[in-house]
């Protein structure tokens, strides 16, 4: 198992190289300068290139790669441009209500999409049936911000039974369940309906194998075969779609907070995004990135755990 956690992890190197370039590039390429946002309009000429000189600006771009390079690998992302302070400073801050977000929409995700895809499945051709996909792909088309601001015109501001925005806590409290109940829906509920879609498809294969048919030949429940038959392995495949979504979530927040007012890394790479803050949206995106390569190796893990047949090869 080691040796394949050791060839993972080589193989996320390249990828967490690429994403690095690609950021450097896209925000350089952007127009507009990052010092004029921090000096006053009366500066003069000589006070911006002073500047400039002294945030390393004024170097070629390779070598400015290079640099940001040769301190990420010793742990140091720089300083945020605006605010002086160490980028991993700032997104130390932010990253846990950002796990609290993630963790909150993959619970409401898990806990729609695949009952629903179960019931689904168990009731083909029927009218529940009909219904559970008709919702499902409602959800996958609707755009995340889109359900974000309906619910909040409808919950927040018609009914006034949840906070429009922002944050509340402690953890787990009436007031931080208020709070995260809009933004963790929004976020998850396109991954509840491909759950629902790939658990119903996943269900009825399984429901058609030969070990089925064995099963119920030695006498067991209907209630057993379907429980600890056919839904043990129709949520193996389920497992892998999980782990890619759980990056699709991390990406996703970027938008949820910023609507919500959710205080994480998404929102803080949208902030540093408008100020042209350039070690803070290399930081941003290069976290997401390693969170995605971490969570994927993780799920490729709990697959070969759930499936016997798979080895680390």
């Amino acid at each position: 198992m080691w040796s394949y956690v050791g060839r993972r992890l080589l193989a996320a190197v390249p990828v967490l190289l690429a994403v690095t370039i690609l950021t450097f590039l896209m925000v350089h390429l952007a127009p507009g300068n990052p010092v004029t946002l921090m000096v006053p309009d009366y500066a003069s000429p000589a006070v911006v290139a002073a500047l400039i000189h002294h945030l390393g600006l004024d170097k070629p771009w390779p070598t400015q790669y290079w640099l940001y390079l040769i301190h990420a690998l010793h742990g140091d992302l720089g300083r945020s441009i605006q605010s002086g302070t160490p980028v991993l400073t700032e997104i130390g801050q932010r990253f846990p209500y950002t796990v609290q977000l993630t963790l909150a929409a993959l619970f409401v995700s898990l806990v729609i999409g695949i009952p629903l895809g179960v019931a689904a499945a168990t009731h083909r051709g029927r009218w529940l049936d009909l219904a559970a996909m008709v919702l499902a792909v409602i959800w996958v088309a609707a755009p995340s911000f889109y359900l974000a601001l309906l619910m909040q015109v409808y919950f927040a501001n018609d009914l006034n039974w949840l906070p429009v925005a922002g944050y509340a806590g402690p953890l787990l409290s009436v007031a931080w369940l208020k709070a995260i109940t809009m933004p963790a829906v929004s976020l998850g509920a396109r991954t509840a309906a491909i759950l629902a879609r790939l658990t119903r498809s996943s269900y009825l294969e399984a429901e058609a194998g030969e070990y089925v048919r064995t099963a119920h030949a030695k006498g067991l429940t209907k209630r057993v075969v379907q429980y600890k038959h056919v839904l043990k392995n129709a949520l193996i495949p389920v497992i892998t779609v999980v782990g890619l979504e759980i990056g699709g979530l991390l990406g996703g927040v970027f938008i949820t907070e910023t609507i919500f007012a959710w205080p994480g890394v998404g929102r803080l790479g949208v902030e540093a995004i408008f100020n042209r803050d350039l070690p803070l949206i290399q930081g941003t995106v290069l976290l997401t990135a390693v969170a995605f390569v971490g969570v994927n190796l993780l799920v490729d893990l709990a697959y070969a755990a759930a499936d016997p047949r798979v080895k680390y090869a």
